[in-house]
């Protein structure tokens, strides 16, 4: 099920959707979409429409777009199936591509899909969404990057102590996604993340991920704007450090099933990327941001 928080601005457990295990210059090894992150089975909080922290002003997600198969489902409000989606009505091998962000902002066709469902295994169990940054939950600093890089609609997939984090975190305008299979690993969390823009007309899904608080909103924009080239609903677009893909990623619904539908366990998009290769297009960020995952007790020195 999802919530939608929508308002100002705000991730997890390497739930990658679509990197290599290659980094270059130090970097954390990580594949696109793979973890190990994975906590024991039964915390996952099932989806529900009925939390305390909703707002009163709900309006139900419009239908008008593509479903997803496979794992658990988010779906529109009102719509049969395995979740709803409440809105909470808030203010609003490839080939590189160019570095800036192009005038005029991204899509609002495009939404962000912020994979925040980890429970911290290496981290002696403690969920990467709340891990204290700059006096906040994690997941709060990793929407708002989402949102000063210009995305108006942001999905955040939750399942270790999701009820905490909706009681703890403020995401106003987002919409919450419960994934109760989180401990199945990352592939489950994209899967219910991918299956949450179904009936929401969007043509293109940016995933990023809740324990990179190094990526700012300048690697972010410039993923946005190299899909403003791309064929609509047809792109794929990840940000590049030293040549080597990372995150942020930008699907356009046209691979939504296919990604769905490999990403099993760990493994997130990895399998469907290395099958498409040649189609993607890599954007160099290594400039603006750092690459560098939330996994360990000695990388809590990152966090401010």
């Amino acid at each position: 099920m999802t919530h939608d928080h929508r308002g100002p601005a705000g991730r997890d457990d390497a739930e990658t959707a679509g990197q290599d295990d290659r980094r270059t210059g130090g970097r954390n090894d990580r594949r696109a979409g793979e973890r190990d992150d994975r906590p024991p089975a039964g915390r996952g909080d099932r989806q529900t429409a009925h939390d305390g922290d909703q707002p009163a002003a709900e309006r139900g997600t419009q239908a008008a777009g593509q479903g997803v198969h496979g794992g658990g489902q988010a779906v529109s409000q009102g719509a049969p199936g395995g979740g709803q989606a409440v809105d909470q009505g808030a203010p609003g091998g490839g080939h590189a591509a160019g570095q800036g962000a192009q005038s005029g902002g991204p899509s609002p066709r495009i939404a962000a899909l912020l994979l925040a469902a980890g429970g911290g295994r290496r981290l002696g169990g403690r969920p990467k969404a709340l891990l204290p940054h700059r006096g906040r939950p994690l997941v709060e600093h990793a929407v708002a990057v989402l949102r000063a890089a210009g995305c108006s609609r942001i999905h955040v997939v939750l399942g270790a102590e999701a009820a905490t984090v909706r009681a703890r975190a403020e995401l106003p305008g987002c919409v919450l996604v419960d994934n109760p299979r989180w401990a199945d690993g990352m592939g489950s969390s994209l899967r219910a993340g991918l299956e949450s823009l179904a009936g929401t007309g969007a043509e293109a899904a940016l995933v990023s991920l809740v324990d990179q608080p190094g990526i700012g909103p300048e690697a972010v924009a410039r993923v946005l704007a190299a899909y403003q080239s791309a064929g609509a609903g047809k792109a794929l677009v990840a940000a590049a450090y030293g040549g080597e893909r990372g995150h942020p990623v930008l699907f356009g619904a046209e691979h939504w099933a296919g990604i769905a539908a490999t990403a099993t366990g760990d493994r997130g998009a990895r399998a469907y990327l290395k099958a498409h290769a040649e189609e993607i297009t890599l954007v160099e960020c290594g400039d603006v941001a750092r690459p560098y995952d939330i996994d360990t007790e000695a990388d809590l020195a990152h966090l401010e």
